[in-house]
């Protein structure tokens, strides 16, 4: 007989599997490394594979063209050096109509997160992050 202190209370399979096992492919866009480093975290503690990072949008797009077709989901800072999230959202898509951006953005750029999402982002994210809400959205996303 097993011990009910055996079994895991909350046995669950991690998030970030599709439904074949194999892990969802994130590339975070991000100019502070204390952000993209707590999503990096964020994602690999579900499963989920840290397929790359860029710490600008040009950086970002060069990143996403070069994974295309093995990414599933970007995160996108909003405000960053070189280029803008806006404009690298834009030039994603541009490339790959059906890529599954994210954006990520302090409070009070209301506007800006609004544009995204007319542009064709899938979702946002509010700064200072919190995991759970992180992981819902995107998975929110990804699941649909």
């Amino acid at each position: 007989m097993i011990a009910k202190s055996d079994v895991p209370v909350n046995e669950r399979d991690p998030e970030g599997l599709k439904d074949n096992g194999t892990a969802y492919r994130v590339l975070v866009v991000d100019d502070s490394m204390f952000i993209a480093k707590q999503l990096g975290q964020i994602f690999t503690s579900e499963g989920f594979e840290l397929a790359g990072t860029a710490a600008d949008g040009a950086q970002g797009v060069e990143r996403y063209k070069e994974m295309y077709p093995n990414i599933d989901l970007v995160t996108m800072d909003i405000t960053m050096p070189v280029m803008d999230g806006v404009t690298a959202l834009e030039k994603i898509l541009e490339f790959d109509k059906d890529a599954v951006v994210i954006m990520v953005s302090a409070l009070g750029k209301e506007d800006v997160v609004k544009k995204s999402l007319l542009m064709g982002a899938k979702s946002y994210i509010v700064k200072p992050l919190d995991r759970k809400k992180v992981l819902e959205r995107v998975v929110s996303i990804l699941k649909r």
